[in-house]
């Protein structure tokens, strides 16, 4: 049998049938109304696609280049109006010659060393591994808060320098779990 040989045809309404009414959905969707800070003029390009990475890649190496270039250029010719100007300079040339070929670190995509951050370094607790803003002054320890402070003050001095050289990182949650619990006084057991 061919497709939709079994389906009925639906009958054309003559206007006795009750309208459609909408659903809840319909009645509290948004879709329906102006969007006032979208411009009407505004034609989405379904042509373009995104670029892939070696696309980008390639884009930035090519930009690069011809920033280099660019600034080569500039820098020689500063340097060859300079060397009209000073007739009896001596070995000069070459050191500035020198100090136009470094470059300037720049973060971009395919190299991204940027300069160090101006913001100050976090210091985290040397027991939890939380944001800690205390430090011991007996131990040098960094710690988050008072309950970690008594820890810390019951330690023995080698142990603090076994924290201090990081030996216990990767053993300090199960260390610390059964202390923190009892220095919080949360009770474990359930009533």
């Amino acid at each position: 049998p061919p497709k939709g040989a079994g389906r009925k045809k639906g009958t054309a309404s003559d206007g006795s049938a009750t309208p459609h009414l909408p659903t809840l959905a319909e009645q509290l969707s948004y879709g329906h109304l102006p969007r006032p800070f979208k411009n009407p003029y505004y034609n989405k390009n379904v042509n373009r696609r995104a670029k892939n990475l070696k696309a980008v890649l390639s884009q930035e190496r090519e930009r690069e280049k011809a920033e280099r270039e660019r600034r080569r250029l500039l820098k020689q010719g500063k340097a060859e109006a300079e060397g009209q100007m000073e007739l009896d300079s001596t070995g000069g040339a070459e050191d500035r010659a020198l100090a136009m070929d470094e470059e300037e670190d720049v973060p971009t995509y395919t190299a991204i060393e940027a300069p160090p951050s101006v913001w100050p370094p976090r210091h985290y607790c040397d027991i939890t591994g939380l944001e800690a803003p205390y430090t011991d002054p007996a131990t040098g320890l960094r710690f988050y808060d008072k309950s970690v402070y008594q820890l810390i003050k019951g330690l023995s001095t080698s142990t603090a320098k076994e924290y201090l050289s990081g030996i216990h990182r990767r053993f300090h949650w199960s260390f610390f779990d059964a202390d923190l619990v009892i220095a919080r006084g949360v009770s474990t057991v359930v009533k």
